[in-house]
């Protein structure tokens, strides 16, 4: 077995979807609008949250791992659409303390990483791994026009 399943006769399943792990959850900016309107939050807790945020990457690094900052642009627990202002949820059966890795800078700083290993990290298939970094290298060679790039897009 490949490590997928297909759907099963019922259709419960729709196509193939990895195993145990679930797809990343997108929250409209409506309903977060109206979920919003019904919580109570303490104004001195998210003046105490900003108080200890972290403002560089120096200090990011010497804070506790795991990172509970999820608005930081960096956290891999969740993608801000800036367009429509939607929350992406990439581990959406996870909590943000149970995450192996919460840092993009940290997993970038590590390097030498293959698909495979970025895929577990980031909730996606080894080959939309491929795509997107296919799509990155031939956005930068746009940008440059280096020879070297189209040598590692041929």
């Amino acid at each position: 077995m490949n490590g997928y399943r297909m759907a099963n006769a019922s259709g419960n399943d729709s196509g193939m979807r990895r195993k145990g792990k679930r797809r990343s959850k997108t929250i409209p900016r409506k309903q977060m609008m109206r979920e919003r309107k019904k919580m109570q939050v303490d104004p001195k807790l998210l003046e105490l949250a900003d108080q200890v945020r972290p403002k560089t990457r120096d200090e990011c690094l010497r804070m506790e791992r795991p990172c509970l900052f999820v608005s930081c642009k960096h956290h891999l627990y969740l993608d801000v659409n800036p367009e429509t202002g939607s929350i992406k949820l990439n581990f959406p059966d996870k909590e943000v303390w149970e995450l192996s890795e919460t840092c993009a800078l940290d997993v970038a700083a590590r390097g030498g990483l293959t698909l495979e290993e970025v895929g577990e990290i980031l909730n996606l298939t080894r080959e939309r791994i491929r795509q997107v970094e296919a799509t990155g290298l031939q956005k930068l060679f746009e940008l440059t026009g280096d020879n070297e790039l189209k040598d590692l897009l041929s």
